[in-house]
């Protein structure tokens, strides 16, 4: 039997058999997430030091409904000497920033927070846990993977304004926000997203799962068979793995580890005083415990029955296992985020990769952005967690059982294809399928592969037919997520076992992949692959693959160059471009690429390419400015961009004269976007779109009318700061007139005719969904392209062969 021992009760369906929690089952990894692994970053160097803790009291949020509290409570260490975010931002002036009139390009009225737009595209991603055309565990994974964003959010952007206030060292963005201000925003919106989450949790999601039998119940309403199949799980399994730590003048306050899940226990201490004890629920079990599986029932199939417990309750109810002949008085959850920036400080005789390993142990210790309770947890609990941290009360956030909702991604691991999206059949040029030579394809044209409509295999085949060719001399790439058991690396270590040169730059500082980029370039250099690391102050985020080869006729250089990363898992759910060519300029400026970025150079031009930080925001600036130029002389500019960001200013005062000169500009921008849209004099030309659908969309394409000759460019870079000035940056321009037309029909025009993923930008910052006029059927971009592809209509450039 399981013990009798008090746990603090989930108010979602409280154990009705209706619960939030996702795990992985039976120990398999949840399928991949299409929105998981989308990352912030800073658009600056990192400042050393600390972060900055405030504290206060401040009113509650009116709004809020009782599932999620954000306490304003303060820290007891700082509680009389410094006020709250609130009344900060409250008495806090935009200092700096002239308000302006509109018409002035640097009026803090013409731009948005990227801060907060960062949270409007989280609640777009949200929204669609509400969506019924998406399946039901699909609806799940969104809802799911907004936790995700929201805490890398804090352990970047958050992090990065709190260690502004610390250094004393603001910047005030173009809008005019004050770190504060946008501290006390950031904090109601958050709120905000968190009361949302929960709700669609318990009023919409939770209950029609319960209808396909899949549950998650309270311990109390299981059979006294089921709970002693639990019990034995938990010695056999759980409790071996279990280390209880307790906190007192012997025991210091333990390190708590980013994101973990940890219970904070209350225990029956010496006369009227209480111990505490920490006891973190272990990452290397499921958080949902499937019950059937533990007992032998599961058969699999619609008709199985689907009940998980949560692994915090299993821990929870045996704690006195833990603490054997000491009464456990209470239980309840906390979770820390921290700060995850990484510093790479310059040591003189130690290489990058050494630096970075040490940067991320360093790391680890991080300071405390956000501090998750559980509502209910006694002061006494709270104020030991609080000082421990040294976190102050604007840093807390207190809602109910259960903790850390990405979770719930493991849930979508049921054997329910039938809740879950069709697999996509990806195409494969039909000159590939029918056997042909690769290298004689791209020499005929260039090949387009349009992620993931089209078949990663296609790039893949690349570096496995180079490996097994003869003719093939070197092989050169850049690695930046390539994902835990990358095939492109393995190709990569066969073609060096082959006696082909291969030169690998493997991108150390890609954030929250350092630790899996370490080992991969570990494994390749004992293969003996030329590995390099970058630059200290740069990311190299270009997506670049160089192989040459000896022909007949001489040397010939094929390229990959393309808009996502390496990765096979992402080439499943994210929607990139990417070009095979044997271009012989395309060639020329991948090698002199590769040479500025494994040996010395000065390199100041490219014959195709643009690359950051050399040549590409000035490339792409002078083709605006070029826009607006034969827009006057002939009426006839037009802009689309599509793009994952949309922040520097520089770029948004370009497509506000592009505006003011009459230009049409269309904006495709997913996620954060800076830019006023509609304000009269300025931007009333300028039109933005948000997609949110199955797939992310990731891809970059930059296209200018020219005139009636247009220029399409595409590559690695957003326009934001980061991207520009701070990475190794590839944008190309697609040459062959019938892959550019392709791109421009089945994904610009597409993508700006949606009326089921596309959200529109209003002027006054928020985001509205477009739905289809009165009459009109719906039109789903993603999913009207992926029908196409699935039936076999030609999709495969048919033009002649570039002049060499």
């Amino acid at each position: 039997m399981l013990n009798a021992h008090p746990v603090r009760r989930c108010s979602l369906g409280m154990y009705s058999g209706v619960h939030d929690s996702a795990p992985t089952l039976g120990g398999q990894r949840a399928s991949y997430s299409p929105y998981r692994n989308v990352r912030g970053g800073r658009d600056r160097p990192k400042w050393k030091g600390g972060q900055a803790h405030t504290s206060g009291e401040a009113e509650r949020n009116q709004r809020m409904r009782p599932l999620v509290h954000v306490e304003w409570r303060a820290c007891p260490r700082r509680a009389e000497s410094e006020p709250g975010l609130v009344e900060q931002a409250k008495g806090s002036k935009t200092s700096g920033h002239k308000q302006g009139d509109a018409s002035d390009l640097h009026s803090s009225r013409l731009y948005l927070n990227r801060e907060l737009s960062n949270l409007g595209y989280f609640a777009r991603v949200l929204a669609q846990a509400s969506d019924d055309r998406h399946p039901l565990l699909e609806r799940l994974r969104f809802l799911a993977m907004v936790s995700e964003q929201i805490d890398e959010f804090f352990m970047v952007r958050v992090s990065d304004l709190l260690e502004q206030l610390d250094q004393k060292l603001v910047e005030i963005p173009p809008e005019g926000m004050t770190p504060v201000q946008q501290l006390a925003t950031i904090r109601r919106k958050v709120t905000n997203l968190f009361v949302e989450q929960r709700r669609l949790l318990c009023e919409q999601l939770l209950p029609k799962l319960d209808e396909y039998q899949i549950r998650i119940v309270d311990l109390r309403s299981l059979t006294t068979t089921q709970r002693a199949a639990l019990r034995t799980y938990f010695e056999k399994q759980v409790f071996p793995v279990l280390t209880p730590l307790a906190v007192d003048p012997g025991h210091p306050f333990p390190h708590i580890s980013n994101r973990s899940v940890n219970l904070a226990v209350e225990l029956v201490g010496e006369g009227s005083e209480t111990r505490f004890a920490r006891v973190k629920i272990p990452d290397v079990i499921p958080r949902l415990i499937h019950v059937e599986r533990i007992m032998g029932q599961h058969a699999g199939g619609k008709k199985s029955r689907y009940t998980f417990v949560w692994l915090d309750d299993i821990i929870a109810a045996n704690l006195s296992s833990l603490f054997p002949g000491i009464p456990v008085l209470c239980s309840h959850l906390f979770q820390v985020i921290r700060d995850a920036d990484i510093e790479i400080h310059e040591e003189e005789g130690v290489d990058l990769r050494r630096r970075m390993e040490k940067s991320l142990l360093q790391a680890r210790f991080q300071e405390t952005v956000r501090l998750n309770l559980e509502t209910g947890m006694p002061e006494a609990t709270r104020a030991i967690l609080t000082d421990g941290l040294k976190i102050g009360h604007d840093g807390i956030y207190a809602v109910d059982r259960p903790l850390g909702l990405d979770s719930l991604q493991e849930l979508t691991a049921v054997d329910r294809p039938d809740l879950k999206y069709a697999p996509v059949i990806a195409h494969v040029p039909a000159a590939i399928a029918a056997g042909d030579s690769l290298f004689a394809s791209i020499d005929r044209h260039d090949l387009l592969v349009s992620l993931p409509y089209d078949s990663f295999a296609t790039v893949l085949d690349l570096l496995t037919t180079s490996t097994r060719d003869d003719k093939v001399l070197a092989i050169k790439q850049t690695l930046y997520r390539v994902g835990r058991n990358s095939p492109v690396v393995h190709a990569l270590l066969e073609a060096v076992n082959e006696g082909k040169q291969v030169a690998v730059l493997v991108e150390l500082k890609a954030r929250f992949d350092e630790e899996s980029n370490i080992e991969w370039a570990r494994e390749l250099e004992r293969a003996g692959v030329h590995v390099t690391y970058g630059f200290a102050d740069l990311k190299t985020h270009a997506k670049v693959a160089l192989v040459v080869r000896k022909d007949h006729d001489g040397i010939r250089r094929y390229v990959h160059v393309g808009t996502g990363n390496y990765n096979v898992e992402t080439a499943r759910s994210y929607t990139d471009i990417g070009l095979l060519t044997s271009d012989a300029e395309f060639g020329a400026d991948a090698t002199d690429l590769f040479n500025y970025l494994t040996g010395y150079s000065e390199q100041k031009s490219y014959r195709r390419f643009l690359v950051a930080p050399v040549n590409l925001r000035q490339g792409l600036l002078d083709r605006i400015e070029r826009e607006i130029r034969l827009h006057k002389e002939g009426g006839s500019g037009r802009l689309i961009f599509k793009c994952n960001g949309l922040i520097d200013q520089q770029f948004i005062e370009a497509l506000y004269r592009a505006s003011q000169a009459g230009c049409k500009v269309d904006l495709i921008v997913r996620g954060i976007c800076c830019l006023r849209p509609g304000v009269p004099g300025v931007s009333e030309n300028i039109r933005v779109v948000s997609l949110v659908g199955r797939f992310l969309e990731h891809s970059r394409v930059y296209y200018f009318s020219n005139a009636g000759e247009p220029e399409m460019l595409t590559g690695s870079a957003d326009l934001m700061p980061r991207n520009l000035d701070h990475r190794v940056e590839v944008i190309f321009p697609i040459l062959d007139p019938d892959i550019r037309e392709r791109v421009y029909q089945t994904m610009l025009q597409a993508q700006l005719r949606d009326t089921t993923n596309a959200w529109s930008l209003r002027s006054d910052g928020e985001y509205e969904r477009i739905r289809p006029a009165r009459g009109e059927a719906p039109f789903d971009s993603q999913a009207t392209l992926l029908q196409t592809v699935e039936s076999h209509l030609p999709m495969r450039s048919k033009s002649t062969p570039h002049g060499r």
